[in-house]
């Protein structure tokens, strides 16, 4: 994933109410909540809620299906996946340069 992409999403969840929602949202799993019910749990007005969901669709961390008159919002866990392995691919790269810690 390119560094700029992650920085977007990263942005995204800097945001302690859009981070709640993904954490809802994870915990909640695969089959995602209700928008009425991730509202309920977070505690927020629905008006506040859209604008959060909004810019976490818009980065890809968070994904919405309509099922009649319902919307049902999911954590998208593979781009959640890729965000976090982009922070540790590089790890301990250079650790052998870096010599012994004092």
């Amino acid at each position: 994933m390119e560094l700029d992409d992650v920085a977007l999403r990263l942005e995204a969840l800097g945001n302690p109410t859009r981070l709640r929602i993904i954490r809802v949202l994870v915990r909640a799993g695969e089959g995602g909540l209700p928008v009425g019910r991730l509202q309920e749990r977070i505690g927020i007005a629905a008006s506040t809620l859209t604008h959060h969901c909004g810019k976490l669709i818009q980065v890809g961390l968070v994904t919405q299906e309509r099922r009649s008159t319902m919307l049902i919002c999911r954590a998208n866990y593979p781009m959640i996946r890729d965000v976090a392995d982009s922070l540790m691919d590089q790890c301990c790269a250079e650790a052998d340069e870096a010599g012994p810690q004092p």
